[in-house]
């Protein structure tokens, strides 16, 4: 059966992030034929080297078929017509002739908006439910992933957890870093994985990681916190690595999703921001903050204390009062000094925490599986599509 998801590029990488995360477990997990239809595939090689944007149409190693959407777009439909599943992500409008297409089959697709991810309550009442087309034959489903049983999920591999405790086993962490140029890899007590927004209090936070009493060493992937950095230390703008004390500071080139993965699961603390990123560090199962996309008057705040509250149960009550000090004050732009070193007094707790959720949160089923299973019933057939 084949499969179509649309992807619009808005920011940050993370829209495109978890649909080609999404397209590869339907392909390699499900047996679907898969075209992913992105608009900016300039945006898409820089997490997958292999794209190549001048391209109309390309076919990835894994199988995938990967068509550049634009406003120009009607030749490629009616060359390509409409798939039997249809996934509108992050509510992005598909192409009008292709909705068109859609109604003008004889066997009607499903047409699925893959939302955000959220732990607001009012998910649970909203998955899965119907929205008709007000004009033609058409029905579309929203698909809501989340933290609890009856949402839709997350993105998890089926053999993810085995595959990350047997990389790292057999020195995985260590010929990662070889790799991007880390030299003496070794010789740093604490590695932390900075993946963030810009922060009107970075400096401070890297003045205090340089005081202390054990080297450090913090890797800032390619982005807007890399060019905040440039700006606050011009050497960077000529090298990639900077000491400020006890911490080494290195700047990373884009590196593609495996890469990203393994130093989630590298890392002693894992700052992530937005949604692609904040799934992928509870499977690594390390302390992580979590910084939201700044919203107008702090939206973004009702949605970090939804997270919590499914997050802190089971925590003891010290390490909950330090961690929320310290995510509240990242999100807010506020001084995190003082909480972050009331927060580090607690990092084996906060360790052992993190992996007990992800353990839990490994019960449930992911969201491609249960992505597969509702078209099964949509369409009652069997599970490989065959």
């Amino acid at each position: 059966m084949r499969w179509d998801i649309f992807c619009r590029v808005i920011d940050n990488f993370g829209d495109i992030g978890v649909c080609w995360r999404l397209a590869k477990q339907l392909q390699a997990e499900h047996g679907c034929q898969i075209r992913l239809w992105v608009d900016d595939l300039q945006s898409f090689q820089c997490i997958c080297p292999e794209v190549q944007p001048q391209l109309a149409r390309q076919v990835l190693t894994q199988g995938i078929e990967v068509w550049h959407w634009t406003d120009e777009v009607n030749a490629l439909l009616h060359q390509a017509g409409c798939a039997q599943v249809v996934i509108e992500a992050f509510a992005c409008d598909l192409p009008k002739l292709y909705v068109q297409q859609m109604a003008a089959a004889a066997t009607k697709p499903v047409w699925l908006n893959l939302e955000y991810l959220s732990a607001e309550d009012w998910v649970l009442d909203c998955h899965a439910l119907p929205s008709p087309h007000p004009q033609l034959p058409l029905q579309k489903h929203f698909f809501f992933p989340g933290f609890v049983k009856g949402t839709g999920g997350l993105l998890r591999e089926h053999n993810l957890v085995e595959t990350m405790t047997a990389w790292l086993q057999q020195g995985g962490k260590a010929r990662l870093l070889n790799e991007l140029g880390i030299e003496q890899p070794q010789r740093y007590q604490r590695l932390i994985f900075l993946f963030a927004y810009s922060h009107l209090e970075l400096m401070p936070l890297l003045t205090a990681w340089g005081q202390a009493s054990i080297p450090q060493l913090c890797l800032v992937p390619e982005g807007a916190l890399a060019n905040e950095l440039r700006t606050l230390f011009p050497q960077l703008v000529r090298c990639r690595s900077l000491a400020l004390g006890n911490l080494s500071l290195q700047l990373l080139p884009f590196i593609n999703q495996q890469q990203f993965d393994q130093l989630l699961w590298c890392a002693d603390v894992n700052f992530v921001r937005g949604e692609d990123s904040l799934v992928r560090a509870l499977w690594a199962g390390k302390p992580f903050v979590w910084q939201l996309y700044r919203q107008a008057e702090d939206a973004h705040l009702e949605k970090l204390t939804a997270f919590w509250q499914h997050f802190v149960q089971g925590m003891p009550a010290d390490l909950q009062q330090a961690l929320w000090q310290f995510w509240l004050h990242w999100n807010q732009q506020e001084d995190v000094v003082s909480p972050w070193q009331q927060l580090l007094a607690l990092l084996p707790e906060w360790q052992m925490h993190c992996l007990g959720w992800r353990n839990e949160l490994c019960k449930q089923g992911d969201l491609a599986k249960n992505l597969v299973r509702f078209v099964e019933k949509k369409f009652i057939l069997t599970p490989n599509f065959s």
